[in-house]
């Protein structure tokens, strides 16, 4: 595995060298970190998409770079094994070191093995359930787990995936999915002992920080049933481990379709109901964006609006990736691509700096 993690004179001495704007690195969770994020998510599972994301994470580090995000059921494993390989191509090549880059990835879901020979229920189950890794009883709608052995067991196999000692962030995926399965004590529960598995593996070293990545559960009110409290999360941290937990970023979608963490205001916070970035920016947590192009389809011709707002960017891809990255409160806005091309046309965004946030917010009005 290979030793290390980020840290800011590593992650510095990235953006120093970049070719990237100035303004699109940013200072969280102890590392500079580029606006733009390579996401994983997409793709068959196949070797050819292994290899177009193994290029990707290559020409990702020649734009400026350093923040990839993965999550261990995506493309049946696949996909944390591509990174592991490219990134790991790309130390032995002296081209970066470990120090300089960001590595995120999730777990709660039960993930199939595509390389495995099995049936991917046979897998799951004799590997997971039948093992009793994952309790049959704490296994929600049929497929996502947070039990302690279950995560404890899934950090190990993105560690071994990802080839790395130290994850640098590390998520508990969609936890809404739970929320919505269990009353409100039985989730907090569930989750209080889980930020104490992340807490342990923090001081062990096997990740620095933690957070969680959800889709639905931010941006909805908390009259929701899968809502999810910023605050709450932060008070359960702070009884795991005290001030000084490692409870430190959130993930969420965030595009010109989906802008509901800039505009909707669905979380509690010091006795105000604010919008999920506005929450997370003060509670102190990084906040990353995912599906910045709603899977490619905002990367076409965009209204004539968003053209005059963000005049910097030269295609329809980097309109919306521009949109997403400017948010006020916005950390890394992760976009998923696969193919060289691609690459090349939303990571020519990293040579101009983010737009102020105004104009972001001027679009709401």
């Amino acid at each position: 595995m290979i030793k290390g993690r980020s840290t800011l004179e590593g992650t510095s001495r990235f953006a120093a060298r970049s070719p990237a704007a100035a303004a699109h690195f940013r200072e969280a969770i102890g590392a500079k970190l580029s606006s733009i994020g390579l996401g994983t998510y997409l793709g068959d599972e196949d070797p050819a998409t292994d290899a177009g994301y193994e290029k990707c994470v290559a020409a990702a580090l020649e734009r400026g770079i350093n923040v990839f995000d993965s999550a261990i059921n995506y493309r049946g494993q696949r996909s944390e094994r591509a990174i592991g390989r490219a990134l790991a191509r790309a130390i032995d090549g002296g081209r970066v070191q470990r120090d300089e880059i960001f590595v995120s990835t999730k777990g709660g879901y039960l993930p199939h093995d595509s390389e495995d020979p099995r049936d991917p229920r046979r897998y799951i189950l004799e590997t997971f359930v039948e093992s009793g890794v994952a309790p049959k009883a704490e296994i929600a709608r049929g497929g996502h787990c947070l039990s302690p052995a279950y995560l404890e067991d899934q950090i190990e196999r993105s560690r071994a995936n990802l080839g790395l000692e130290t994850i640098d962030l590390y998520y508990l995926h969609n936890v809404e999915t739970q929320r919505g399965s269990v009353d409100a004590a039985a989730f907090r529960k569930r989750l209080a002992a889980a930020a104490k598995v992340l807490e342990a593996a923090a001081r062990r070293g096997r990740i620095a920080a933690w957070g969680l990545a959800t889709w639905d559960g931010l941006r909805v009110p908390p009259e929701h049933p899968e809502h999810v409290s910023i605050q709450e999360v932060v008070d359960i941290a702070k009884e795991a481990a005290g001030a000084g937990h490692h409870f430190s970023a959130v993930q969420l979608p965030f595009n010109l379709a989906m802008a509901q963490a800039v505009a909707y205001p669905s979380q509690d916070s010091g006795g105000q109901r604010l919008p999920a970035l506005a929450a997370a920016a003060r509670a102190g947590l990084a906040t990353f964006g995912s599906a910045s192009l709603l899977q490619g389809r905002l990367a076409g011709d965009l209204p004539e609006e968003i053209e005059q707002t963000f005049p910097e960017a030269s295609t329809g891809g980097q309109r919306a990736l521009q949109f997403s990255r400017s948010a006020p409160g916005m950390t890394v806005s992760l976009v998923g691509v696969s193919t060289p091309a691609h690459a090349a046309d939303n990571f020519a965004l990293s040579a101009v700096p983010p737009a102020p946030p105004e104009r972001v917010l001027g679009l709401f009005s």
